[in-house]
């Protein structure tokens, strides 16, 4: 199969699907892989380095769209490119079909393409493989980042995140206790902060608790629950995943205004549509505002801010995905793996799974 890794086309998005030593497999595997010329510059891998292990180096979005019958990008196919997709051919990324406007989930279609979405790929055992690993690091880079927030520069309350001797840390309050959540919750329980997290399933409560060995209390996600720890929350996490869907607003506008003056939101949910009602996307570039006196924090490609660590994160994660379409072709590789098949939204312009008509009701 020709496989193409063109250059990632959303605001600060440093990612790249494959490094190098990700696309010397393919290429030793039989395939022919076109890396568009700097798709890699942002996560430190030169042209070079790709030329070095077998791949075609492709000078522009034309060429690179023209080249690949397997497309692995980071976010998908920008808007002024669709013209250039074609039929039977295969878009994959981060897709979030969920909140993707109707007008280029119709396009995709029209042009008769297939599309995967990594965040979809799923085993029957509820694991998203494609996703952990981006999950896990937007988990671990929340305090350090929770803590650059609360500092004075950066419009935050000027609160020290862990505790110093006479002075206790800030209280911190993360809604979800899945992957994303966990990892937080360990990270700020390390620290010695307060951390409080809060979710529907006892389970995931249970599993928070054992990981941080006891240093976290966990909270049953009730309106009552939200609205006695959101006055005393420094720093608040949404990280509520929907398998499919639109983020929950779990936090309204009057919930925010409860909050204290400086204090921080990160919505890591934004890419869903947020789970927090004040939010909006923001950028790495440009990552803050305020609402009702709170600083929010929304970007929704995090793990880009550690691109090079998430480039090989994300490459050991979609390989076996990715050579497993390129051996097969991507309708035989649903068939033999129920994983892809629900990563799987449009296949050959025709809706395929449930999430891509929801996708398409809901937008």
């Amino acid at each position: 199969m020709d496989i193409a890794i063109p250059q990632a086309h959303a605001p600060d998005e440093h990612r790249v699907a494959l490094t190098p030593a990700g696309v010397h497999s393919l290429v030793i595997a039989g395939h022919t892989v076109f890396v568009e010329s700097g798709a890699g510059a942002g996560a430190g891998f030169t042209d070079a380095s790709y030329s070095a292990v077998g791949a075609h180096i492709a000078y522009g979005p034309e060429e690179i769209y023209a080249r690949g019958d397997l497309l692995l990008t980071i976010d998908g196919v920008p808007e002024n490119a669709l013209p250039m997709v074609r039929p039977g051919q295969v878009v994959a990324g981060f897709l979030h079909l969920a909140v993707t406007p109707r007008r280029i989930i119709d396009a995709l279609a029209a042009a008769g393409a297939s599309t995967l979405s990594y965040e979809a790929i799923r085993r029957n055992d509820g694991i998203a493989p494609v996703l952990l690993p981006m999950s896990e690091i937007g988990g671990r880079l929340m305090p350090q980042l929770a803590a650059h927030l609360l500092e004075t520069p950066s419009g935050g309350r000027g609160t020290l995140l862990a505790p110093i001797p006479g002075v206790p840390s800030a209280e911190v309050v993360i809604l979800g206790a899945g992957r994303v959540g966990g990892n937080a919750a360990y990270g700020f329980s390390s620290w010695g902060v307060q951390t409080t997290v809060l979710d529907q399933d006892m389970d995931r409560l249970r599993a928070v608790e054992q990981i941080c060995r006891g240093h976290v209390t966990t909270r049953l996600a009730t309106e009552s629950a939200l609205a006695h720890v959101l006055p005393f929350a420094d720093v608040v996490i949404g990280a509520v995943k929907v398998p499919h869907g639109r983020a929950p607003k779990l936090v309204s506008a009057a919930m925010v205004a409860t909050m204290k003056p400086r204090s921080v939101i990160i919505d890591v949910a934004i890419d869903e549509g947020g789970c927090i009602e004040t939010s909006r996307p923001t950028t790495h570039s440009n990552p803050t505002y305020l609402a009702s006196g709170v600083l929010h924090y929304a970007v929704p490609n995090i793990p880009s801010a550690v691109a090079r660590t998430a480039a090989h994160a994300l490459n050991n994660a979609l390989l076996p995905f990715a050579l497993r379409i390129a051996s097969q072709g991507l309708e035989r590789a649903a068939q033999q793996d129920d994983a892809i098949a629900r990563g799987i939204g449009l296949l050959n312009g025709q809706p395929y799974t449930s999430h891509i008509e929801q996708a398409l009701e809901h937008s």
